[in-house]
C-alpha cells in the first residue's frame, strides 16, 4: 500500500501523516479547511525541525518529508486513488459512521478503511459500509511519531487479508502492530480509563492532593506521568468519552465515570489542549 489518505489534520492525523510520510510514504492529509491543513503541516514541520536541531536528519530531509505530504480539502478527490483511507476525526460514532458510509461510496473497492478509534465498536463502524471485511481500527499513541505501538482492532467482518495489509504498513511506519479483536476500549484504554478514573475519585473524596496521587504513582509505579497529568495531556473530554462507551459497552457501574470529571469537561477544563485541567498550564 503506497497511497495513504488520513482524514482529520489534529493531533492525532497529523502525527499519522508525519510518521506515514518519514517512512516514505505519499500522503495526502484530509480536512474542512485550508487554515487547519495549514496548522497541521506547520506542526509536522516543527517537529521534524527538532531531528534537525539535534542532528538525526538535514534540512533536506526534513523538506523530503514534508514534500510527500499533500494537504487537501478536497476528499472525494484525494480518496478516488487510495489504497488505505485512515480516519482520525472526533470520537463520536455518528461522526465515524457518517464518514465511513460516505468514504465507501467514493474509494476503489479493493481500498482498506482504517479507523484511529480510542474505544468505538470497529464493527459498528464496518456496518456503515458495504465493504465491512475492508474495514479495520488502527489505534495510534500519541504522540504519533514517537510511540511504537498500533492496537490494529478486528471487528467481526475483518478479513484475515485486510490484517494482514494493515500489519504489514504499520511494520512499514517503524511501528509494533499488535492485534485485538472488537471490545469496547480494546486493550489499551479498557485498562488505562479506569486507572485514571480511579485516581480522579482519589482526588475527588479527599484522599491527598494531586500532586501526591500523581507522586505515588510515578515512584511506587515506576510510570513516566501520573495519572492526573497523563488525563491532561490526552484531554478531559476524550477520557470522559471513553468512559462512556466503556460503561455503555460492558454496562457495568465500575466504568461511572467520576463527577468530578464531568463537571470539570462541562466547565470547558479539558486539560492542556484548554489551558486548565488537573494542572494550570496558561502560565
Amino acid at each position: 500500500m503506497n497511497k495513504i489518505v488520513v482524514i482529520g489534520g489534529g493531533t492525532m492525523g497529523n502525527g499519522i501523516a508525519h510518521t506515514a510520510a518519514a517512512a516514505g510514504l505519499d500522503v495526502s492529509l484530509v480536512d474542512v479547511t485550508e487554515e487547519i491543513l495549514r496548522r497541521a503541516v506547520s506542526t509536522i514541520t516543527s517537529n521534524l525541525q527538532r531531528g534537525v536541531d539535534k542532528g538525526k536528519m538535514t534540512a533536506e530531509e526534513r523538506d523530503a518529508v514534508v514534500g510527500r505530504i499533500r494537504p487537501t480539502i478536497d476528499m472525494n478527490g484525494a480518496v478516488a486513488d487510495a489504497d488505505i483511507v485512515i480516519e482520525a476525526i472526533i470520537e463520536k460514532l455518528e461522526a465515524k459512521t457518517q464518514l465511513f458510509e460516505t468514504l465507501d461510496g467514493v474509494a476503489r473497492p479493493e481500498c482498506i478503511l482504517a479507523s484511529n478509534t480510542s474505544s468505538i465498536s470497529i464493527t459498528k463502524i464496518a456496518a456503515a459500509t458495504k465493504r465491512p471485511d475492508k474495514v479495520i481500527g488502527m489505534h495510534f499513541m500519541n504522540p504519533v511519531p514517537v510511540m511504537t505501538l498500533v492496537e490494529v482492532i478486528r471487528g467481526i467482518a475483518t478479513s484475515d487479508d485486510t490484517w494482514l495489509k494493515v500489519e504489514d504498513l504499520a511494520k512499514r511506519m517503524g511501528k509494533t502492530p499488535i492485534e485485538v479483536n472488537d471490545y469496547p476500549g480494546f486493550i489499551s484504554n479498557r485498562v488505562l480509563m479506569p486507572m485514571i478514573n480511579e485516581a480522579i475519585f482519589t482526588l475527588y473524596e479527599g484522599v491527598a492532593t494531586r500532586e501526591a496521587i500523581d507522586g505515588v504513582m510515578k515512584l511506587g509505579m515506576n510510570h513516566p506521568m501520573g495519572p492526573l497529568t497523563l488525563a491532561d495531556f490526552i484531554g478531559l473530554d476524550v477520557c470522559l468519552a471513553i468512559l462512556r462507551v466503556l460503561e455503555e459497552g460492558f454496562g457495568d457501574p465500575k466504568y461511572r465515570p467520576c463527577p468530578l470529571l464531568v463537571k470539570m469537561v462541562d466547565a470547558g477544563w479539558l486539560g492542556k489542549k484548554s489551558g486548565r485541567g488537573f494542572y494550570d498550564y496558561r502560565k
